[in-house]
């Protein structure tokens, strides 16, 4: 097998896929470059490699699978203690607590939207329309960047984030584009602290703080923009796409709104997610993962998507089931590693289905399944736009 994946449709894992990772839980896979490594598919093992500290993610020296430079990635490729530090610096602002606070904001611009989208017609692509402008805009708020800069990043957010799809002169100009614009960012927070005007958002807060470097905050406010908004962008799609699929499924949870947060923890469970295969660890330290002994140096690729479909986790594991009493899913990772943003992606998904559902009556897909242009050669799998009608109210 080899890595990126093959671009195949679909919001769930491929069936083809799916068959050849339940075959061992240790797949020999071959990576960019001729190099070797084993992808892991049970659900124990990749929690045990994404927590376990004889699996380095530090020590690959190789590169990302996808266009973003290692260096561009403060928290995804670092160990501790560089990793507990950056993010102890950050963490205050992506509790649950701080993702509840958020809430109604996220619900009013979700309104905002809609409301947009109604003016406008019947149809729209849901990916231009809303994904992408929802999941930006909460992020432009926690920076204190303007909303219209949004489309002064999407191509270089698209670049950063392809597995090939890019050349590599996009790719370096993407990365030159985006730390510039962030040194550009800290400068003029700089001016307003000096003018005794600090703002209330994340980058001023860091710079207070000084637990954290200039191009340490640059790196982090061009990684949340660039990884938050892309993977939320796309798990929205999907989430959407994947409910509307399922009549009966919209008809309840119209009647019964409770049923949205099971259906959106399900999605995280069954959304295939990951374009690349996931973040090359490792060993460092003698480790034993699926019965065979693994020695330092071997390099291991837990796959999150593959553990989220393993039948000794997951009851009726190749079913949408959102009414799971347990979901132990690694939709947002697992570990120290976990997505740093999870809770406000959570609560962006549920407000987006709640919303939609209660303000587009016979909210549908508007093209043939065959039609979607799924994103290949990406790391973020989704689709490119989502066409969508519903009835005038």
């Amino acid at each position: 097998m080899k890595l990126p994946f093959d671009a195949r449709p679909g919001v769930a894992l491929d069936p083809g896929y799916l068959t050849l990772l339940r075959e061992t839980p240790l797949i020999p896979v071959d990576l960019p470059g001729d190099r070797k490594a084993l992808l892991v598919t049970s659900h124990d093992d990749v929690r045990t490699v994404l927590a376990d500290d004889r699996f380095s993610r530090e020590a690959w020296h190789n590169g990302t699978l996808f266009a973003r430079r290692s260096e561009a990635l403060a928290l995804v490729t670092s160990d501790a203690p560089t990793h507990t530090r950056r993010r102890r610096a950050v963490q205050s602002w992506f509790t649950h607590r701080q993702a509840a606070a958020a809430r109604p904001g996220i619900e009013r611009l979700a309104e905002d939207l809609i409301d947009g989208m109604e003016k406008d017609g019947s149809t729209a692509d849901l990916v231009a329309r809303f994904s992408v402008p929802l999941a930006y805009g909460v992020i432009c708020d926690m920076l204190a960047v303007p909303v219209s800069d949004v489309e002064l990043f999407l191509p270089w957010v698209n670049a950063m984030m392809s597995a090939g799809r890019c050349t590599k002169e996009e790719v370096d100009a993407a990365h030159t584009h985006m730390y510039a614009y962030f040194e550009t960012q800290l400068a003029e927070r700089r001016e307003a602290m000096a003018a005794g005007t600090p703002g209330e958002d994340l980058l001023t807060a860091l710079l207070q703080s000084g637990e954290l470097s200039d191009v340490e905050i640059s790196t982090f406010g061009l990684g949340l923009m660039v990884a938050g908004g892309e993977t939320t962008t796309n798990f929205l799609s999907c989430c959407v796409l994947e409910i509307l699929a399922r009549p009966d499924l919209v008809a309840a949870l119209r009647e019964d709104p409770s049923g949205i947060p099971g259906a959106v923890d399900e999605c995280l469970r069954w959304v295939w997610f990951n374009g690349t295969g996931g973040q090359p660890h490792v060993v460092v330290e003698e480790a034993d993962l699926a019965g065979t002994r693994m020695c330092p140096g071997q390099v291991v690729i837990p796959l999150t998507d593959a553990a989220n479909r393993d039948p000794s986790v997951f009851e009726d594991a190749d079913e949408f089931r959102t009414d799971r009493a347990a979901n132990p899913h690694m939709g947002f990772g697992y570990g120290r590693h976990m997505c740093l943003g999870a809770a406000h992606a959570r609560v962006e998904a549920e407000v987006a289905v709640a919303a939609l559902l209660r303000r587009l009556p016979h909210l549908s897909v508007a093209v043939e399944p065959d039609q979607l242009e799924w994103r290949d050669r990406m790391f973020i799998r989704g689709v490119w736009s989502l066409p969508v009608a519903w009835c005038p109210r």
